[in-house]
């Protein structure tokens, strides 16, 4: 990340201690609280280093489409003998373990500091993906899918809140829009692995363990880099930590003066102290933010039911029941994760600076309705064929476009704005509770109700759908061009 020395200040040398607040102009001195020589760095280098925990997100879950065809030959042919009900129980064992990583790493990430959950998530990442990849049954696999699951919740739940909480107003939408950007990146990059491997190395009995082990990369480079990320300043100010706070915003921000920001921080802190108390369950029974935190949980969950991990978990296992053959499905997936990186980098880059965040979300939501039961019509009244292949893939990327360009940049965004500071941690973890609970129900029940139903199951995700869009109309607010305490604010007086 781009850094460079501060100037130094007339009187004042390397080694003397900083002032806790900075010179009476507001500006923070050559040296941190800490004694230390200061130095600016790049916003963007530092959302790219939380970021990598989204790349690990994404990779992890999106690794294990093309794994599955393999973990379910025999044991003599290198598989662990899979069968559909222990294909299910695999896939949503990691689903299950981020229901409970995002639910604890929000409490963690309140009491410890963003910085410090990503360094005991990234870690749980490395040894989540070692002994998946090492798994020598489906038990152990199950196990350390789980851990895995833990990491990646935890990930799910930290990253858009850190970087919102790093990120100055003007940016905050664009920044945050990155770690969907980089989830779906990083499920492209599986996608487009597991390919390679099964198409170089086709037969291997051991060809799931290297798709398994590449995993480990964006765990260890979020290791690496978690030691260079700063803290976040509205957590170190609501710790009492106004010097570092100061220090940090120094750092972020292009003006040497960041006395406004801090001083509207620290008004905000004191004024939400004075009607805080140290129980979660306690301050939802404040009714606005009880009212706030429930609209949250909502949008988290119902942006799972719109049955995206159906097909990011399970499109080679469609595609391969429409009739093409296992190495072509797999090929076709990456269209499906070209398709995501396209779409969220459509909407994060293009649509989200020049629209508001409810309309985005309003659209996506009804395009993804009508792919769904596009992809339902297909599978019922067309015969098994090239045609309703081709088809059936056609409506999944239309669907992964309205759902990744439009859903989940604003899904994503809304969660990291819409908590107030004293219970955001806590908050967001139960939304991404929520959310995991969400993805472990379409995870658990998708293989066997689509073996019983076929596409009609694309028919009961199209009526989910449907009754979200009532929901988003009534209960969601717009939050473009408002800073988190003034958001915060509003919602209080509403």
């Amino acid at each position: 990340m781009t850094e460079h020395l501060q100037p130094e200040s007339s009187g004042t040398t390397a080694g003397t201690r900083a002032a806790p607040d900075g010179d009476k102009r507001g500006r923070a001195p050559d040296v941190s609280t800490t004694g230390t020589r200061m130095r600016k760095k790049s916003i963007h280098g530092v959302v790219f280093v939380a970021t990598l925990g989204a790349l690990a997100f994404g990779f992890d879950t999106g690794v294990i489409s093309g794994a599955i065809p393999f973990l379910q030959l025999p044991t003599d042919q290198g598989g662990l003998a899979l069968d559909a009900d222990q294909v299910a129980t695999v896939t949503s064992s990691l689903v299950l373990g981020a229901a409970f990583g995002g639910l604890l790493s929000g409490n963690m990430a309140d009491r410890t500091g963003r910085k410090r959950t990503l360094l005991v998530l990234s870690t749980l990442f490395i040894l989540g993906a070692l002994g998946t990849s090492f798994a020598p049954t489906a038990g152990v696999m199950v196990a350390f899918r789980f851990v895995l699951g833990l990491a990646v919740g935890g990930a799910s739940a930290t990253v858009p809140v850190f970087i919102g909480e790093l990120a100055p107003t003007e940016m905050r939408g664009t920044l945050v829009a990155r770690n969907e950007l980089t989830i779906v990146t990083g499920q492209l990059l599986a996608y487009t692995t597991n390919a390679i491997i099964a198409n170089v190395f086709p037969g291997h009995p051991h060809a799931w363990r290297f798709m398994l082990v590449l995993c480990t990369l964006p765990a260890l480079g979020l290791f690496i880099g978690s030691f260079t990320l700063t803290e976040s300043p509205r957590w170190l100010v609501a710790k009492g930590r106004r010097g570092e706070a100061r220090d940090v915003l120094w750092q972020l921000r292009p003006s040497d003066d960041v006395t406004g920001e801090l001083e509207e921080l620290q008004a905000h802190v004191e004024r939400t102290s004075r009607e805080s108390t140290t129980r979660f369950l306690d301050d939802l029974k404040v009714p606005w933010i009880r009212r706030i935190t429930l609209i949250g949980i909502g949008l988290a969950f119902l942006s799972q039911m719109t049955g995206v991990n159906s097909v990011m978990y399970y499109a080679p296992m469609i595609l391969i029941d429409t009739g093409l053959g296992t190495s072509a499905s797999l090929v076709a997936t990456i269209g499906n994760g070209v398709v995501a990186v396209c779409s969220v980098a459509f909407g994060s880059i293009v649509l989200l600076p020049r629209f508001r965040r409810r309309p985005m979300l309003l659209i996506g939501q009804i395009g993804v309705t009508c792919a769904l039961a596009a992809m339902g019509a297909v599978f019922s009244f067309l015969a098994e064929g090239p045609v309703r292949s081709y088809l059936v893939l056609a409506f999944m990327m239309l669907f992964l476009f309205f759902m990744q360009g439009f859903v989940a940049v604003i899904f994503w965004l809304m969660l990291a704005e819409i908590f107030p500071l004293r219970i955001r941690g806590k908050a967001m973890g139960a939304a991404v509770f929520a959310n995991w609970m969400a993805n472990f129900l379409v995870a658990r029940l998708f293989p066997p109700l689509e073996s019983a139903l076929g596409g009609g199951v694309f028919f009961i995700f199209a009526v989910i759908n449907l009754a979200t869009i009532f929901f988003y109309l009534r209960f969601i607010p717009e939050t473009k061009g408002r800073s988190l305490e003034q958001l915060e604010e509003d919602f209080a007086k509403a």
